[in-house]
């Protein structure tokens, strides 16, 4: 007879081959059998779906697990003693902080991967890989950072230069941030081996990260070599200085001097296991699938779908029209496969635009779903 964690690998691998486009399954049906699964094997999820009535018979039935419950409960459909990792969010002083564990790693990997080779990169392209990020403790704890380690092994793989004679992606010379700011000596490094490579630079960092970059170049240009990338990702949360969007990628643009279009936004979430990106890399496939993709608007992959919703119920608002981010993502299989957040976000054609978060208490449908998952 067949356990929950041989239910869950079996989920594991159907959702990886998926990714690769295999049409054995469909969406539908592969985000309806985990969350079939998650009601067997989390108290807490199953105590959700009776509080809301679902039958679990089409994909809005799922409901939603709000993201603050990853802060309050531990959502996981297994023991904490099968932890590969434990993702935090990044939080606010005096917040408590989200964790999502995962009992394994493979499938984030996999199509945190695909998507961003998909969205960053030309078709069977490279580049030499750095990030605007502190290095990556042991274990890991962010799951950005995680990411951007899978990047540089992924996309990468070629030393850079002296300072690292063989490829390495936990290498200092591949962190750019530390106690002091932004390490713009070894960025200028990384652009002059990749000049020399004649390859593409591609740059991950916060949007945080990014304006402490251009304060600390004080109007100077460090010029990156042709084709390079910069990954924005993240917010100002718990931050004293805030830029828009706009203004830090027109000083991204002219402090690399890069060409349009170069600056590409990533948006993810500790609680999710996949990532949307802008369609802005015109030589990349996501480019090439949405000619029409203007900066602001985001694409989910094929295994990941944004609904905005209605903060009191949760269901789908007319189309156009803002609503909460409701994600179900078929990568979280061992959490919740259906996430809600405080973000607005908007239906633009095939992708979304973020309008930011929600202003005041937590939306009432949210709240009413935490204390189903809590307390039923």
């Amino acid at each position: 007879m067949a356990t929950l964690l041989d239910t869950s690998n079996e989920l594991h691998e159907r959702v990886q081959r998926f990714a690769t486009g295999d049409s054995s399954d469909t969406f539908g049906g592969l985000a309806l059998d985990i969350a079939r699964f998650q009601a067997d094997a989390s108290d807490g999820f199953r105590r959700l779906v009776l509080s809301r009535g679902a039958s679990l018979n089409a994909v809005d039935d799922i409901p939603p697990v709000p993201s603050d419950a990853f802060r309050l409960a531990r959502v996981a459909t297994f023991e904490p003693r099968f932890d590969s990792v434990r993702f935090f969010t990044s939080g606010t002083t005096g917040d408590e902080r989200g964790t999502h564990a995962m009992r394994r790693t493979d499938t984030y990997e996999r199509l945190s991967v695909a998507y961003g080779r998909h969205s960053l990169l030309a078709p069977g392209g490279s580049a030499v890989v750095v990030a605007l990020a502190p290095p990556l403790a042991n274990p890991p704890t962010s799951s950005l950072g995680y990411m951007m380690a899978r990047f540089m092994e992924a996309f990468d793989g070629e030393p850079l230069g002296e300072l690292e004679p063989r490829f390495d992606s936990g290498s200092p010379a591949r962190w750019l941030v530390n106690e002091q700011g932004v390490n713009l000596a070894g960025l200028e490094h990384a652009a002059r081996v990749a000049s020399r490579a004649r390859r593409p630079l591609l740059v991950l960092g916060t949007a945080f990260a990014l304006v402490r970059a251009l304060d600390d170049l004080e109007g100077a240009r460090l010029p990156l070599p042709a084709g390079s990338v910069v990954m924005q990702t993240g917010g100002f949360k718990g931050r004293t200085r805030e830029v828009s969007m706009e203004e830090l990628r027109e000083g991204v643009t002219a402090g690399f001097q890069l060409g349009a279009g170069r600056v590409v936004g990533e948006y993810g979430m500790t609680e999710l296991t996949s990532q949307l990106y802008e369609g802005t890399i015109h030589e990349s496939a996501l480019a090439a699938r949405h000619p029409e993709a203007a900066p602001g608007v985001y694409f989910e992959p094929p295994w990941l779908r944004v609904t905005p919703v209605d903060p009191v119920t949760l269901l789908p608002v007319a189309e156009g029209e803002p609503g909460l981010a409701r994600f179900i993502d078929l990568g979280n299989v061992d959490s919740a496969v259906s996430v809600v957040t405080q973000d607005l976000v908007r239906r633009v054609g095939a992708g979304i635009q973020l309008l930011g978060r929600m202003a005041g208490a937590p939306a009432r449908g949210c709240s009413l779903a935490i204390e189903a998952l809590l307390n039923g």
